[in-house]
C-alpha cells in the first residue's frame, strides 16, 4: 500500500511540477513582449493548463496519506512532510497571487465547463495595476510556485529512494 501511494505520489507532484515549470521556462520571452502580444499569449493556457491543475491538491492528500502509513526511516518522514509544506506553498501562491489575476484577465472571456467553475471560485479583485505589474505579478508567482513544487519533487524523491 504504501509503495503505491509513494508511486502516486510522485506522479503526482511531476504532474504538478509541468505547468509551473513551463511557465517559469518562458518567463525570459515574455517578458520583452508588448502588451499586445503578451495578452494574446496569455489567452493560449486555457483549457489546457487547468487539465491536469488537479494534481497539486490531489498529490498533497496522497502526501499526506503516505505521512500517516510511514514506516520507514525517520528522515524519508520528514522529507516527506518537507514535500507537503512545498505543495502547500505553491497552491497558497495561486490562490493569493496567481488566481486573482487569472480572474482579472479571464473576466471578458466566455468560459465553459470546468473552466467556467474554476475560475469562477473564489474571485477576487487584483487591484488597479497596469498590465506590466499584473504581468509581473502572475509571472513571478509562477517562478515561485516552480521553485515550492520542484522542492517538494525533490524531497520526496530523496525520501522514497532513501527508504
Amino acid at each position: 500500500m504504501l509503495i503505491t501511494l509513494q508511486v502516486l505520489a510522485l506522479v503526482l507532484i511531476a504532474l504538478a511540477l509541468s505547468p509551473v515549470l513551463a511557465h517559469a521556462l518562458e518567463f525570459p520571452g515574455k517578458m520583452r513582449l508588448s502588451e499586445e502580444k503578451y495578452l494574446a499569449t496569455q489567452a493560449i493556457y486555457y483549457p489546457g493548463f487547468t487539465i491536469i491543475g488537479g494534481a497539486e491538491p490531489l498529490g498533497a492528500i496522497v502526501l499526506v496519506l503516505v505521512a500517516i502509513f510511514w514506516s520507514g526511516s525517520n528522515t524519508g518522514f520528514w522529507l516527506t512532510i518537507a514535500a507537503l509544506l512545498g505543495l502547500l506553498a505553491s497552491h497558497a501562491i495561486y490562490w493569493f497571487v496567481t488566481h486573482p489575476v487569472n480572474n482579472f484577465r479571464l473576466k471578458d472571456f466566455k468560459l465553459e465547463g470546468a473552466g467556467k467553475g474554476f475560475f469562477g471560485f473564489a474571485q477576487r479583485d487584483p487591484g488597479a495595476q497596469d498590465w506590466k505589474a499584473l504581468r509581473d505579478r502572475w509571472e513571478y508567482s509562477h517562478i515561485a510556485r516552480a521553485i515550492c513544487v520542484a522542492d517538494a519533487f525533490v524531497c520526496f524523491s530523496i525520501a522514497v529512494a532513501a527508504d
